[in-house]
C-alpha cells in the first residue's frame, strides 16, 4: 500500500515479513504499542508501526517484557533528545543481564545435582547388575 508517499502496509503484510500472527500484531496494538490509522475496519500500518514492532519483537528475543518495551516507546515519544531513554536502557539492559546471570547460576548448580543423582543412579544400577 502506499499513501500520501509514505510506506504503509496492511496487517498481513506485517504478520508475513515477521512471521508471526496478524492476532499478536492486534495484541500489541490492544497494548498500546502500535498505533495504526483505520480506514473502516481496515487497519493501515505506517512506517513508525513497522520499526516499533520490529523492535517489540527484537526486545522479545532478549528478554524483555512489552511493560518494559513500552515504557521505552512512551520515553523515547516524550524525549527525544534520548539522555533519559538511553539511561533507561542501560538499567534495563542491567536488569537484564543480572537476571540472566542468575539463571545461568541456577542451570549451572540444577545440571551438577542432575549429574550428582545420574551418578548415584548408575552406582546403584551396577550394585544390582552383581
Amino acid at each position: 500500500m502506499s499513501d500520501k508517499n509514505q510506506a504503509t502496509y496492511a496487517i498481513g503484510e506485517l504478520a508475513k515479513e515477521f512471521d508471526i500472527t496478524t492476532r499478536s500484531i492486534r495484541f500489541y496494538e490492544d497494548q498500546g504499542l502500535l498505533t495504526p490509522r483505520r480506514k473502516g475496519q481496515t487497519r493501515i500500518y505506517n512506517q513508525r508501526d513497522r520499526v516499533r514492532l520490529k523492535l517489540i519483537l527484537r526486545g522479545k528475543r532478549l528478554g524483555f517484557s512489552l511493560a518494559e518495551t513500552g515504557r521505552l516507546f512512551e520515553l523515547y515519544d516524550a524525549d527525544k533528545t534520548s539522555v533519559t531513554q538511553l539511561k533507561t536502557i542501560m538499567d534495563l539492559i542491567a536488569n537484564k543481564k543480572n537476571d540472566l546471570n542468575q539463571q545461568l547460576e541456577d542451570i549451572q548448580a540444577v545440571l551438577i545435582e542432575l549429574t550428582g543423582l545420574e551418578n548415584n543412579c548408575q552406582q546403584a544400577l551396577a550394585a544390582i547388575d552383581k
